[in-house]
C-alpha cells in the first residue's frame, strides 16, 4: 500500500510539473508573438454582470446559451467568479464557481483562476472598452477565449473592432462561436 501511494504521490508531482511546462512550449512553439495585455484594469469597475457574446469552443461549455459570468471581489483581496449558461436541451441553469487571485498588481490583467483544485490557469485581460462595456479575456497558452460585455450585444462596428484586435494577437476569428442570449 505504501508502494502505491508513493507512486501516486510521484505521478501527481510530475503531472503538475509537466502540464506548465507543455503549456509554455506549445505557446513558444507557435511562432505568435506574446499577448499584450491592457495597461490596467480597475478591478472595482470589473466586477458585476457580464454577457458573453462570443467564445473559442471548448467542452465545459457545449449546448449553453445565455452565457454570463459575474466577478466579485472579496475581502481578502481574491476573486469570486460564478459562470453560468442555460443548457439548450432542457433549460436547466448550469453554473461553474471559481476563485481568481491577480498575478500582476501593476495592471491587474493577469489573474490566475481556479474552478477545480488544485488546478489554475493564467488568464489574460487582452482588450477592454474605455467604459469597462467589453472585454476580452483569454488563456495564456490561446485555447480559450471569451468577449465578453456589459450588454446581451454590441453594435457591429465595434464587434468588428474588437475582432480585429483579436485577430491583431494572434487569434484566429472563424475559430470563435457567437454565444446565443433569449
Amino acid at each position: 500500500m505504501d508502494r502505491l501511494l508513493c507512486k501516486f504521490i510521484f505521478f501527481a508531482a510530475a503531472l503538475l510539473i509537466c502540464i506548465p511546462l507543455t503549456y509554455h512550449t506549445v505557446d513558444a512553439s507557435s511562432g505568435l508573438p506574446p499577448l499584450q495585455t491592457v495597461e490596467s484594469v480597475d478591478l472595482s469597475r470589473y466586477v458585476g454582470l457580464w454577457y458573453e457574446l462570443a467564445h473559442i469552443p471548448n467542452r465545459f461549455q457545449e449546448g449553453c446559451q445565455d452565457g454570463t459570468a459575474t466577478f466579485s471581489l472579496r475581502k481578502d483581496g481574491e476573486i469570486d467568479i460564478l459562470n453560468s449558461c442555460r443548457d439548450r436541451q432542457d433549460g436547466r441553469m448550469r453554473h461553474a464557481d471559481g476563485r481568481g487571485w491577480v498575478i500582476d498588481t501593476s495592471s491587474n490583467a493577469r489573474l490566475k483562476f481556479s474552478f477545480f483544485w488544485p488546478f489554475r490557469s493564467e488568464y489574460l485581460i487582452i482588450d477592454q472598452g474605455k467604459d469597462y462595456e467589453y472585454s476580452v479575456i483569454c488563456t495564456s497558452d490561446r485555447k480559450r477565449l471569451w468577449l465578453i460585455a456589459r450588454t446581451p450585444s454590441l453594435t457591429s462596428e465595434v464587434f468588428e473592432l474588437i475582432m480585429r484586435r483579436i485577430e491583431n494577437q494572434g487569434f484566429n476569428r472563424d475559430s470563435l462561436t457567437r454565444s446565443e442570449h433569449r
